[in-house]
């Protein structure tokens, strides 16, 4: 009977569990009517950050956490809704204090009603975006029929109000980024870098903000920097629409115009970041001479490093990537010798790591008891290693060929 009793309890309480990526609701609000649109509504990817790793809320039924910004300046409204909680009808279990985990990610200073939220839209004519303008750029939008245009900005913490504002634009990244953390806003080594949108209303331009991205300078012996991209995000309304790319194209060439940049590096880079990267860095340099069709047949040269890194602050891992790239567009993959040429040049790049197990399976050779020998060479197979440097190699090509093919497009 007991164990009927605590199944029929588990049953009762199961009801009572919210997936957090579905509770969460965030919209981005221009007009009063959004509020009330569920097409302007979006989920996060993530909330294990905030709720744990199952992403899961205890303790209501038909839980909903409203999350809505006002699509400028983010001023925000925050309220929780559901139909049922749990305290309500069980004595023994307590409903998880969903406030206190969301008040802990956003900034103090948020409204908790709709007409106090509807009052601070109204005064969103007299937002405007923070620091200096770096790029202007406009895309074709079917569904309005007209060229939407966007700008970017480079910002810092002394433009008034713009600590408040990255407090506000920050708690995004705990719903979009897999292993975001919030930075220290105190250090000036910091450059913030903002994509606005440019939109009308009853006559008047207003900015909604699009996405942002963080850059760290770092010190390089003697005289030089070293800016690393630590954090991007383009807002989920705004993806696919080819923002990022304008974003890390003009934080590019902002580092390139400075003597003191050495070059420029990614921390912890994402798949998705490195395909945007390999296309934006295609683009910069694919009418270097040293990348002409010619040169790409000769091989991967100093000059290519040289060149790019002098003239883009672009490293030698990432010139590597693009040169690939550009070869493979100069090949003729239907030409055996063409196509085994390509291949071996590649693989050589990619054997790298493996040829350093061989050089350590030499030394274990000298120091290792023969049967301590054996459980090490058994786990490195040479035809799993033909295997995993075949698969890799396919796997590149099949990437940089998407890279090739947004090329072609742009």
């Amino acid at each position: 009977m007991l164990s009927t009793g605590l199944t029929a309890m588990e049953k009762k309480l199961a009801e009572y569990k919210c997936n957090t990526n579905e509770a969460i609701q965030l919209k981005l609000v221009r007009f009063p009517e959004d509020l009330e649109d569920d097409n302007t509504t979006f989920n996060p990817e993530y909330s294990h950050q905030v709720f744990g790793d199952d992403e899961v809320a205890f303790g209501y039924k038909g839980l909903k956490i409203l999350l809505y910004y006002i699509a400028g300046n983010l001023s925000t409204l925050f309220r929780i809704e559901y139909t049922s909680k749990v305290n309500e009808k069980f004595d023994c279990v307590e409903a998880d204090d969903v406030e206190s985990k969301i008040r802990e990610i956003i900034p103090p200073g948020f409204c908790t009603n709709t007409d106090d939220f509807v009052s601070l839209l109204e005064k969103e004519v007299n937002f405007k975006p923070f620091g200096m303008l770096l790029h202007t750029y406009s895309v074709h939008n079917e569904e309005a029929g007209e060229d939407i245009t966007y700008q970017i900005y480079k910002a810092d913490m002394t433009c008034p109000g713009f600590r408040e504002y990255h407090e506000r634009l920050q708690t995004f990244l705990m719903w979009f980024i897999e292993t975001a953390s919030f930075i220290d806003v105190d250090d000036e080594r910091w450059n913030y870098f903002l994509v606005f949108e440019k939109y009308n209303k009853d006559g008047a331009t207003l900015f909604a903000t699009v996405g942002y991205m963080t850059v760290y300078n770092y010190y390089v012996y003697p005289d030089k920097t070293r800016p690393r991209v630590s954090q991007m995000l383009i807002l989920p309304p705004f993806q696919g629409e080819g923002h990022g790319a304008q974003l890390l194209e003009t934080v590019h060439r902002y580092y390139m115009s400075s003597p003191t940049v050495l070059d420029i590096t990614a921390e912890d880079p994402s798949e998705n970041y490195i395909k945007l990267r390999d296309f934006v860095l295609v683009k910069l340099c694919q009418d270097l001479l040293c990348f002409s069709p010619g040169n790409l047949m000769q091989g991967f040269s100093q000059e290519m490093v040289m060149e790019a890194q002098q003239k883009l602050k672009i490293n030698k891992q990432h010139t590597r990537r693009v040169y690939e790239i550009l070869r493979l567009r100069a090949t003729d993959m239907g030409d055996a010798e063409q196509s085994r040429s390509y291949r071996l040049d590649v693989k050589r790049r990619l054997i790298g790591p493996y040829k350093k197990k061989q050089r350590e399976l030499a030394k274990m050779r000298r120091c290792l008891r023969p049967e301590e020998l054996t459980n090490q060479l058994n786990q490195i197979d040479l035809n799993m290693q033909h295997e995993q440097l075949e698969e890799s190699f396919q796997q590149l090509v099949s990437d940089y060929r998407r890279v090739l093919e947004r090329l072609a497009q742009a």
